[in-house]
């Protein structure tokens, strides 16, 4: 089951910004599953002399606090419908073992 996309933003150049299957995509293309506040962005300094009003990123895309909150709330929407199936299942599992091996130190 496909979800409808969710427009956050259209960028300067009339590219959208969408949540897309769980995913932050530009133009149809995933970015990024997670947002990262500016604060915690190794290059916030750059990123908040480009654009001024970001708090948060999405894979290279700055996002104000408005558009950060469309994105989180379609993130935690896809997130939240649940799919049982042996394909599923099985990327979560993939998921979390990435995850717990990234906090243990593996890059």
């Amino acid at each position: 089951m496909d979800a409808a996309a969710v427009l956050v933003k259209t960028t300067l150049d009339g590219r959208k910004v969408e949540v897309i299957d769980g995913r932050v995509c530009l133009d149809g293309r995933p970015e990024a599953d997670t947002l990262i506040t500016i604060d915690e962005h190794p290059n916030r300094a750059a990123i908040l002399r480009a654009v001024p009003g970001a708090t948060h990123v999405a894979g290279r895309l700055p996002l104000t606090l408005a558009e950060a909150s469309v994105a989180q709330a379609a993130l935690r929407r896809a997130q939240d419908r649940f799919d049982g199936s042996e394909h599923a299942v099985r990327e979560r599992l993939r998921r979390v073992v990435w995850q717990k091996a990234c906090a243990e130190g593996v890059e």
